[in-house]
């Protein structure tokens, strides 16, 4: 699945077309289509943005590709996320129970004192013990877990 891309003086004029259909509308490559590569967006990391939702079309090493420009957040900007991603922890249903957790600035994700045991069938966060506490066994019917009673409740 060849890509190629027509320029003209060195300028790219259209989008990438398959080769196939070059030369089903042409009989063959014509002369100002180049070689294109595809190449997906990116995964960001925790502090990068794209400067653009598109890519560009530029010429890499010969070759004709998309290229995506990508910046570090500003402080910020940085800032503005790790607020958002406390504030939106701290706004749930019980977030009292996550009181102990913070920040990682490193991932931008909450994290508990303890880190979270491997073994127990269900396990989690008991923020009156400040420590991973196995959860009883779930009643029938429709319930939801109560962390400040540590059991289940009806709803």
């Amino acid at each position: 699945m060849n890509l190629y891309i027509e320029t003209e003086n060195g300028v790219v004029k259209n989008h990438p077309a398959f080769e196939e259909n070059l030369i089903q509308a042409f009989g063959e490559i014509p002369e100002r289509w180049e070689s294109f590569i595809r190449v997906q967006r990116p995964t960001l990391g925790v502090y990068e943005v794209l400067e653009s939702e598109d890519s560009t079309y530029e010429k890499v090493n010969g070759t004709w590709t998309d290229v995506w420009h990508i910046r570090n957040m500003t402080e910020q900007e940085k800032t503005a996320k790790q607020q958002e991603v406390i504030a939106s922890f701290n706004n749930r249903e019980y977030a009292s129970n996550w009181s102990a957790w913070t920040l990682n600035e490193d991932t931008c994700t909450m994290q508990p004192p303890i880190p979270r045991p491997t073994e127990g069938i269900d396990i989690r966060w008991c923020g009156a013990d400040n420590n991973w506490k196995e959860v009883p066994t779930r009643q029938e019917g429709q319930v939801k877990f109560d962390f400040i009673a540590w059991k289940w409740v009806a709803l």
